[in-house]
C-alpha cells in the first residue's frame, strides 16, 4: 500500500513541475517580445524626431532667405501652412512630416526690418487623412509614432546695409 501512494505522489508532482514550467516559459516568451517590441518603437522614435527636425530645417530655409534671394531688401513670408512635406528618402520614408508656420511679429527700427516666425514640425507614422498629428478618426494602433519639434526663427534685413546684402550687423 506504500508503493501505491508514493507512485500517485510523483505523478502530481511532474504534472505540478510542467505546469510551473510552461508558465514560466511564457512569462519569458512575454517578456522577450515586450522587449523586442520597445527596442523598435524607440528606434521608430528616433527617425520620427529626425523627420521632425528635417520639417524644422525646410521651413527656416524657407523663411530665413540664407542667400538674400527676396530682392529689394524684402523679408519673406511663412509659406502656406499646413504643408507636408514631399516624401522623405531612405529610413524616414514611412515618415509623413506637417509643417505650420505662423508669423508673429513683424516690425520696423530705424531702416532695419525684423519679422519672427513660429515653426511647428510634426512628424508621424500613420497620418490622418495624410497629415499628422493623427487626432481620431481613425485611431492610431499601438505602434503609433509621432514628434513634434517647434522653433522661433527671426530675420533682420538692412536696406542700407553694405555687403552682405542687406544683412543686419
Amino acid at each position: 500500500m506504500r508503493l501505491e501512494r508514493q507512485t500517485g505522489f510523483s505523478i502530481i508532482a511532474a504534472i505540478f513541475l510542467l505546469v510551473v514550467l510552461a508558465l514560466l516559459a511564457a512569462l519569458i516568451a512575454s517578456v522577450t517580445g515586450m522587449q523586442q517590441s520597445s527596442g523598435q518603437l524607440d528606434l521608430q522614435g528616433v527617425r520620427a524626431y529626425q523627420a521632425a527636425r528635417a520639417g524644422m530645417e525646410w521651413a527656416a530655409y524657407q523663411v530665413l532667405d540664407p542667400n538674400d534671394a527676396i530682392p529689394a531688401c524684402g523679408l519673406a513670408a511663412c509659406p502656406a501652412s499646413p504643408q507636408n512635406l514631399p516624401a522623405l528618402a531612405g529610413s524616414l520614408s514611412g515618415f509623413t512630416v506637417t509643417v505650420t508656420c505662423t508669423q508673429t511679429a513683424n516690425t520696423t527700427e530705424g531702416n532695419r526690418n525684423l519679422r519672427v516666425f513660429q515653426i511647428v514640425a510634426t512628424a508621424c507614422n500613420q497620418p490622418s487623412a495624410g497629415s499628422c498629428p493623427n487626432v481620431p478618426p481613425p485611431v492610431p494602433t499601438n505602434d503609433y509614432v509621432e514628434r513634434q519639434v517647434q522653433a522661433s526663427v527671426a530675420k533682420c534685413k538692412d536696406s542700407t546695409a553694405a555687403a552682405p546684402r542687406c544683412s543686419c550687423g
